[in-house]
Order: structure tokens, then sequence, then C-alpha cells
């Protein structure tokens, strides 16, 4: 092992170092931020590669006074194991990473089949997601939200947004692989014969613009429809067409905001959405020519495909995509999803893996 591949890695988290202390720099908030998120992902391999060098040089130096002195030959396994598993955490952090890991992400989630009750568990995956941010110091806000008569949610829009560079810890990194159909079963609160249905809600998860100019729209490719609000029944909460539809006419994305009371305030918001898909479109553009990326089993699980289910019955909730199983779904119903997306992060990480030691 010898990980040259490292060298040029050194040298620009060096040269970033410098960057950083530019004051020219900061008069750039979007480069800005750029390279600090790159600075904080180089320090995470600057940091394994001397522990790894550390420990090999320790081994080394240790095999040598073996040779010399029986004593020292005890030492020798444990040294040679530290050096393993120092080496392990470098070929990981060496794993190419999604340039968007430490971004903020906007996420959709969306009643299906099943009518209110789908709605009511769409309610509570947002409180779900709501609990979990909580949980890992996330800022949350509701942009867009319809609510059903009984209390569920017909559909909302969540942003979430981070406080750190590193994007290890980025929400994107973790969220990235909520989007997909999300399953239930249970017995609904409208059934009156204690029967377990099965409904389902949908996730639609996309990583949020840093600043508007990221994103290049042009004004004459956008068609702008102004109507009013309406509430849960059907019945308008509004005298003025202070609700807005945007639609981009080459993509075809629409995207409606009516929960501001003024025109302007429902247009920035819904700029803001489109951003974050047409981001997340380029995205998936980009990996569609990427072999490597096209390959991973879960960045590129299909949104229709049933990603998940959560049995309430027998307090169980299973992740189809990674095998993960576990009986503490009223746990994870109150923020308690890490082990669920750890899963999804470590299949993503060994898909990665693979794809590394095919292309070689």
């Amino acid at each position: 092992m010898k990980f040259d591949n490292v060298a040029p890695l050194i040298a620009e988290h060096e040269a970033l170092e410098v960057e950083l202390g530019s004051p020219e720099l900061h008069a750039d908030p979007v480069r800005a931020r750029r390279v600090n998120r790159r600075y904080a992902e180089l320090s995470r391999i600057v940091a394994a590669h001397s522990a790894w060098r550390q420990a090999s040089e320790d081994l080394e130096a240790a095999t040598q006074l073996a040779a010399e002195d029986e004593a020292f030959a005890a030492e020798v396994p444990e040294l040679a194991a530290q050096v393993e598993r120092t080496a392990e955490a470098l070929r990981r952090l060496l794993i190419p990473r999604d340039p968007n890991d430490s971004r903020d992400v906007i996420m959709e989630i969306k009643m299906g089949e099943g009518g209110e009750e789908s709605a009511l568990f769409a309610g509570d995956l947002l409180r779900m997601y709501l609990r979990y941010a909580e949980s890992k110091g996330w800022r949350t806000e509701i942009i867009e939200q319809t609510p059903t008569d009984l209390g569920g949610v017909k559909d909302v829009q969540l942003a979430i947004k981070g406080s750190s560079t590193d994007p290890a810890d980025g929400v994107w990194a973790h969220l990235k692989f909520e989007g997909g159909v999300h399953r239930v079963q249970r017995v609904p609160v409208t059934e009156t014969q204690g029967r377990i249905h099965t409904s389902a809600a949908g996730v639609l998860v996309f990583p949020e613009v840093d600043a508007p100019e990221e994103i290049a729209i042009d004004p004459n490719e956008l068609r702008i429809d102004v109507f009013r609000s309406s509430g849960p029944g059907g019945q308008s909460v509004n005298t003025t067409d202070s609700a807005v539809r945007i639609t981009h006419i080459p993509t075809g994305i629409v995207v409606s905001m009516q929960n501001e009371k003024s025109q302007l305030q429902n247009r920035e918001a819904a700029m803001r959405v489109l951003r974050a898909r047409l981001l997340a479109k380029q995205q998936e553009e980009a990996d569609a020519e990427s072999a490597q990326l096209r390959k991973s089993q879960i960045r590129t699980v299909d949104r229709s495909e049933r990603i998940r289910t959560y049995n309430f019955p027998e307090n169980r909730i299973a992740d189809h995509r990674t095998g993960y199983k576990a009986y503490n779904l009223d746990q994870v119903m109150n923020g308690a999803l890490d082990p669920v997306i750890e899963s999804c992060i470590r299949a993503d990480e060994e898909a990665r893996l693979a794809d590394l030691g095919s292309d070689h």
C-alpha cells in the first residue's frame, strides 16, 4: 500500500488553506462556501493519511527492533492490525463523493395510494423528518403545505439546513436516500372493523441551490400563472390572486405556491424550489453519463420504487434496498432514523468501492 494518489490531494489542501486566508475569497460567498466544503472534505483525508503513515512507521520500527530483541515481537501483530485499520479508513475516504453531499435539501412529501390514511401517513413522515432534523441540530422551514380535513397532509415542501461544511455531515449526504415510495401497514383511524390496510406516501429530495446565480434561469423560458389560494376543502381562502404557478418550459417542471400572503413571496418560494429541482435534474443527467455512478445500487434507485415499509402492528421498519430490518418503528417515527440511513450510506459506499475495484 502506497496511496500515491493522496499526494495531489495534500497539495490541494495546502493551496486551499492559503486561499481561505484571502480577503478576496470572502467577497464571493458562493466561491467561499465551495472552498470551505472542499477544505473540510480534504482535511479528513489528510488526517487519515497522517494516521496511516504514522502506524506504518511504527510497524516498521517495531519489526526492525523485534529482529534484535524478541520483547518487541509481541507488539508487531497489534501494530500490523492498526496499519490495516487506518488503511481501510483512508480507502473509504478516498471513495469519490457525491458533489452535493454538503448541500442543504428541499424535501417534498405527497400522499399516494390510500386516500385519507395516506395523507395521515404523509403527516407522520413529516413529523419524523422534523424530529430527525432536530436531533441532528439542523434547521427546518415549511415552505408550502396543503393539509386535509382530518389533520393529514396532501403535500408539503420542507427546507432542511445544516451547519457543517464537512460533506460527511451534510444534509444531502444523509437524506438523499429518502426519495421513493414509503409504504405503511396499519389499521387506519377511519377503519371501524380493525383491519390492517396498506397505503403509501411519496418522498422527493432535492439538493438546495446555494445562491440564485448558481442556476441560470432565462425569464423567457418561464410561464407564470396566478390564481386564488384554496383551503383543505377547496374553498377560496384569499380574495386576491396571490397563489403562483411557475412552469419551466424547457423541462416541463411545474411548481405551485400559495402558503404566503403575497404574490411576490409565493413567487420567490416557487423559484427556490424550481432551482433545487433544476439542480437535481442537472446532477441526474451528469450521473447518467458516468458509468461509475450509474452502477451504484442506491444512487440510481427509481423514485417510483417502494423503498421502505413501516409495519405498525409488528412495530417493524424495513428498507428493501439494503435489507435493513428492526423492530423499533415507534422510535423511528420519533426521529431515530440514524441506523436506517446509515445502512443506505454503507451500501452506497460498498457499491462505490466495488466500482473502484472494477475500474482497475
